[in-house]
């Protein structure tokens, strides 16, 4: 027997079956609202002057790239400081990898011994 599964959008705030929905961010919080034509109309007018008067933010993944751009500038001293403290954990039987992040609990019992 086939079944035919149906998703209909309604409008938040109306109950009416919705057009479209629409994302958008506030407050560093990203929401998305389902909404007739002419509420998302509305909604975008009220928005109107806000958008005209702000400037883009990069989204997350250009933040992202950014971040790693930063790891990436940071002095050879973070490196080195790494190996010696995974050395120090090795010495005293600690478990670390050779690459990647190191366990918090071997940060923590290095910089209370040193």
């Amino acid at each position: 027997m086939a079944q035919i599964k149906e998703v209909r959008l309604v409008d938040d705030l109306s109950g009416d079956a919705a057009d479209e929905t629409i994302e958008f961010g506030l407050d560093g919080r990203n929401y998305e609202i389902d909404l007739t034509d002419d509420n998302a109309k509305k909604l975008r007018d009220v928005l109107a002057d806000y958008v005209a008067a702000a400037r883009r933010a990069a989204g997350p993944a250009a933040r992202r790239r950014g971040a790693s751009n930063a790891a990436a500038r940071r002095p050879s001293v973070d490196r080195e400081q790494n190996q010696a403290i995974r050395e120090w954990a090795r010495k005293r039987g600690m478990k670390v990898s050779d690459r990647g992040r190191i366990p918090a609990e071997v940060l923590e019992a290095y910089h209370q011994e040193n």
